[in-house]
């Protein structure tokens, strides 16, 4: 094996190759270039060592590839328009705004919340694109930290040095029976006229479970736990047959719940039940300025769309 075999070329020599051989003339390939022409001959020569090859005849009557120049030539062109999509593609990742990037949901806020913010992100990031999961609290976190995930929404607050937690916004928790139950008709109930009631709520594995549970120790309501839903749709199912009642959020209910009939929804008398969701991302992350500035636009469309529905947190 030959010694210089051991060194690649580089990607200006192949590109000096390839001039001199679109041109098959070493002075116009080195105007070209902008390079002096014993430059361009050093390098050539230099590129022939390393492949161990002849790559030109050189004679009075001019320049001509050889055999062995021929048939690396188109190699040589693919190599060249690699490097300059590859030099492209690393511009276009200066732009933060022009990536792709893995967003964790919970599946209690996600559905509910994206379909109004997504639309006008890509509106004002026209190359922007989210790869979107759902999965409960505690997962996310974890995927975050793993680096499975770029950033993600939830209500869990989690203190540490390695994450950066931008607050966007409160939401408010409605408590929901079924039509006919005998509190329905009341926009406003006293804890006290809940005291023992049987609420619903999501598997244990969902964060909000924990608030529910929590409300519920709180105003002396049972948490029934043999019919705990997969997602609140089927909460929502389970309440309207009169299974007992529920804690559901307020971005749910706006987007979901339009038949009164069916669902009488209300609020506890001097109790402020929210839950605040934020948007976190790694505080090692090269897109964490970029991601600041996101976390601004989407109160700002919250506020827009939304200021009925939650509140936004100003920052």
């Amino acid at each position: 094996m030959n010694q210089g075999s051991l060194k690649s070329p580089s990607i200006s020599q192949i590109k000096y190759f390839t001039k001199v051989a679109k041109t098959l003339s070493f002075r116009r390939a080195a105007q070209a270039l902008k390079i002096s022409q014993p430059t361009l001959t050093n390098q050539i020569a230099a590129l022939e060592k390393i492949l161990n090859l002849q790559l030109f005849e050189r004679s009075r009557s001019g320049t001509v590839l050889t055999p062995q120049g021929r048939a690396l030539l188109s190699q040589a062109e693919v190599l060249l328009q690699a490097s300059m999509s590859f030099d492209e593609l690393a511009r276009d990742l200066n732009d933060d705004s022009q990536t792709t990037y893995r967003l964790g949901v919970p599946p209690s806020v996600g559905p509910y919340l994206l379909p109004h913010i997504l639309p006008e992100l890509h509106k004002k990031y026209a190359q922007l694109k989210f790869y979107v999961r759902e999965d409960t609290s505690a997962n996310l976190l974890q995927g975050l930290y793993n680096g499975d995930y770029d950033l993600i929404l939830t209500d869990k607050v989690q203190e540490s040095t390695q994450l950066v937690e931008a607050p966007l916004f409160i939401e408010p928790l409605k408590f929901v029976m079924a039509s006919d139950h005998e509190l329905a008709g009341n926009a406003i109930i006293d804890p006290v006229n809940i005291k023992g009631e049987v609420v619903l709520t999501l598997e244990g594995t969902h964060h909000f479970h924990d608030q529910v549970q929590e409300l519920c120790h709180e105003v002396g309501a049972v948490l029934h736990r043999d019919y705990e839903g997969t997602s609140l749709d089927t909460l929502r199912q389970m309440v309207v047959m009169g299974m007992g009642s529920a804690f559901l959020p307020g971005l749910y209910i706006h987007s979901e719940i339009h038949r009164p009939n069916e669902l009488q929804v209300c609020e506890l008398r001097n109790m402020r039940i929210i839950r605040q969701h934020n948007l976190i991302w790694r505080n090692t992350s090269s897109s964490r300025v970029f991601f600041r500035e996101l976390s601004q636009y989407i109160r700002t469309i919250m506020k827009t769309k939304l200021s009925d529905v939650v509140s936004v947190i100003d920052q």
